[in-house]
């Protein structure tokens, strides 16, 4: 007599695979002064930083303008020395990685700009521009060369045409999507947006929008999303990370932290959206004071001296990075208490 087994039909969940982990990441700036240049204190702009990105993942950074946002990015991509800390990417340590070591990781590591035509050369060409690229990171011949560039203007949604114009004859949209096929040139897995739809009409961050989201799609890439509008972080990331004054105050899911905020800051941060009904129910929330400065920290929480809700405990204790709900995060004494 046969036996008959059960056929499993659940599907095993498996663990995302990390792709970039950061390990108490900390950047200072140097002041100094005097006619000998001597060293008087230090600009904090990224203060302990940890976290892990995934693969396939978007996890987007927040915060108003000073908080280190693109400080941290620029420093991943080691285009600012480290004061301190570790950036592990494919499981292998590489900020102290010599330079013909670090170039095969360098290619996987990209970089968007909010201002493309900066980075541009108005001299040259957009195709030549974008030949250089394999020029200097491969073996290709002139013809295959320009075949993949031709390639790689399509893939932005540009056209053959565009190959022989110069920067100036496009238009702010064209110009970024210029800047993402030189990021997507070598096949990265990692790309950092820095503020990359920023200037961009709404329209056109739409359709830019969607073009990450196609190229994340079909080659499985990991963006971290420097951003101010929460409106585009919502819509685009699946994870969000709240700094201010170079800490992180609040790490979790795109749902759990719009829906609920456990940081004051960050409660702050979602009152300031603007909504499309005039008679939706909300307060705004209205911070008193200004940053503080970066090279004088406040003591304890660096948030206190701006907190509706701080007490000497804040001002004397900086809180810990504690996991309040499953992959929700916050550096608080009293996350989750409302402000508003």
């Amino acid at each position: 007599m046969a036996v008959v087994t059960e056929k499993k039909t659940s599907i095993e969940k498996t663990e995302p695979k990390v792709l970039l982990e950061l390990k108490g990441i900390k950047k200072y700036f140097p002041i100094k002064g005097g006619i000998l240049q001597r060293h008087l204190g230090d600009v904090k702009a990224v203060e302990n930083v940890s976290l892990q990105l995934f693969e396939g993942e978007s996890l987007g950074v927040v915060g108003e303008s000073g908080c280190g946002k693109s400080t941290l990015g620029r420093a991943i991509l080691g285009l600012e020395e480290l004061t301190e800390g570790k950036i592990y990417f494919q499981d292998t340590e590489i900020q102290d990685l010599k330079r013909k070591e670090k170039l095969k990781f360098v290619k996987q590591m990209q970089m968007i700009f909010q201002d493309p035509y900066a980075s541009l050369n108005p001299r040259q060409r957009i195709g030549p521009a974008l030949e250089e690229v394999f020029t200097m990171h491969t073996d290709l011949s002139a013809k295959e060369k320009r075949q993949t560039v031709l390639d790689l203007l399509k893939e932005v949604g540009l056209k053959e045409e565009h190959f022989d114009k110069y920067p100036h004859e496009f238009s702010g949209g064209q110009r970024q999507r210029i800047g993402i096929a030189r990021a997507i040139a070598l096949n990265p897995s990692f790309v950092i947006c820095d503020e990359a739809v920023s200037a961009l009409d709404v329209s056109v961050q739409a359709q830019v929008l969607k073009l990450l989201k196609t190229l994340q799609e079909k080659y499985n890439l990991s963006y971290l999303f420097i951003s101010h509008d929460l409106g585009v972080v919502r819509y685009f990331c699946d994870r969000v990370l709240v700094m201010y004054l170079g800490n992180t105050v609040e790490l979790g899911t795109v749902s759990e932290l719009f829906d609920k905020p456990l940081h004051p800051y960050t409660q702050a941060l979602l009152s300031a959206i603007p909504r499309p009904s005039v008679r939706a129910n909300r307060k705004r929330i209205r911070l008193q004071g200004d940053l503080p400065n970066p090279a004088n920290p406040p003591s304890g929480c660096p948030f206190h001296t701006r907190c509706p809700i701080a007490s000497d405990l804040c001002k004397a204790e900086k809180p810990a990075w504690v996991e309040y709900e499953p992959n929700h995060y916050a550096a608080c004494h009293f996350a989750g208490q409302p402000i508003g």
